[in-house]
């Protein structure tokens, strides 16, 4: 438990300093334009704004800032986020999309990659899926790193300093070399990785610990944060376009649908004496709760992650175990499946499902990677990675038989 005090505690960050997730048994720019043009409400793709819409959209007072280009040294290059130093045999395979790939089922166990480089905990990871040779950090040490993974030269590509102080979560836009990352100095920061230059800043008054883009439309995000404030933003306006209040504890997680009309998220109930909100569903344009007591044990639950195909997502429950829940109504939990053997014990261990949502891969307390089958919920591998917690698992998005985990100890290692 003192590892977790220690590695939040942060003497720079003037913020209230973050507490670490428990279980509770009483309880539980870019340059404008961006994308296209400006909708003031949650516009999913195909809808119509109407000019009134637009019209309001120009008056309100934006809470996002736009960043000129001399504030780039934040911005330190030390390698190529460019494919040229990459070996021909991995390139062909990036460039395959690994159709007909005959590893489709394979389980990864060598070692491929270590990156070294954070000097505190990794908090998460995240493969590019249009340059899928590159993978971002988000770390303690208040840096995001881009990693060219399989670079004969250097690997860690360049740092982003733009946070001043601990970076929680970190995601690749679809489009391009934009990257979003979100933290402790109560900020999302949208990053152009190519030019080095942090393009838009999102301002909130809490500390914002999870970020996810919209599955159809990547100018909007989800933002959670700690005084339990959801709000969608639309890159175009630099607003929140939508706002999920319900009096909540902080935001662990946020998890769009596939079909992307719902989202999922996931509170702190630790210091409740009941877990009633801990997971709710949410209907993203209506921005109403459709269910808000879908798990009632008393267990905090720091990761969501839906299935790619099939009408399920599963939670990571502070009580050592991944439940699953249906994504219809009532979204009701699975009491005879779960996915266990792994530990927790109070850190934001993440999960997550395989290309081909045949495997479900969670981190552990143990430093270990567990690799389930997602129909019968067995263990079908053990990696010990590191010696203190594996904190994220990130399936790569077209190696079916690639996964990158980071560590407490501040360690990224990628398997084959």
């Amino acid at each position: 438990m003192e590892l977790l005090r220690n590695a939040y505690s942060n003497s720079s960050d003037e913020e209230e300093e973050p507490k670490r997730l428990k279980s509770s048994h009483t309880s539980s720019y870019p340059p404008k334009p961006y994308l296209p043009s400006p909708s003031p409400s949650l516009i999913l793709p195909g809808s119509y704004v109407s000019k009134r819409q637009r019209a309001s959209s120009s008056s309100s007072i934006s809470t996002t800032t736009t960043i000129s280009s001399s504030q780039s040294s934040s911005f330190t290059l030390s390698g190529s986020i460019s494919e040229a130093d990459i070996p021909h045999k991995i390139v062909a395979l990036l460039k395959s999309k690994a159709k007909g790939h005959q590893n489709l089922n394979s389980i990864p166990d060598k070692l491929s990659a270590t990156l070294s480089g954070h000097t505190r905990a990794v908090n998460a990871i995240h493969w590019s899926s249009t340059h899928a040779h590159l993978l971002a950090s988000a770390g303690m040490d208040n840096a995001v790193f881009i990693w060219n993974v399989w670079s004969n030269d250097k690997k860690k590509a360049c740092a982003l300093n733009f946070h001043n102080a601990a970076v929680k979560d970190v995601k690749w836009s679809q489009q391009g070399h934009f990257l979003l990352s979100c933290g402790y100095d109560c900020t999302s920061r949208l990053i152009d990785v190519e030019k080095g230059m942090e393009t838009q800043v999102f301002r909130e008054d809490q500390i914002v610990g999870v970020i996810k883009f919209h599955p159809d439309n990547s100018s909007l995000f989800l933002s959670g944060g700690s005084k339990g404030h959801i709000k969608l933003w639309d890159i175009r306006t630099d607003k929140a376009v939508h706002n999920y209040n319900r009096n909540l504890g902080s935001i662990l997680d946020v998890e769009f649908t596939t079909n992307g009309k719902q989202f999922i998220s996931s509170s702190d109930v630790s210091g409740s004496n009941i877990s009633e909100n801990s997971i709710i569903v949410w209907d993203v344009s209506r921005q109403v709760p459709l269910s808000n007591q879908v798990y009632v044990e008393a267990y905090t639950c720091p990761c969501i992650r839906s299935h790619p195909f099939d009408p399920v997502f599963v939670a990571q429950s502070n009580g050592n175990y991944v439940a699953i829940f249906s994504t219809t109504p009532p979204y009701r939990l699975n009491k005879y499946k779960r996915y266990e053997n792994h530990g927790v014990s109070g850190f934001p261990i993440k999960c997550n499902f395989s290309l081909d949502g045949k495997k479900l891969a969670s981190g552990s307390s143990d430093g270990s990677i567990y690799l389930y089958d997602y129909q019968s919920s067995k263990v079908l591998k053990k990696i010990k990675a590191f010696n203190q917690a594996c904190m994220d698992i990130a399936f790569h998005p077209v190696l079916p038989n690639v996964i990158a985990s980071c560590s407490w100890d501040g360690n990224i290692l990628v398997f084959e």
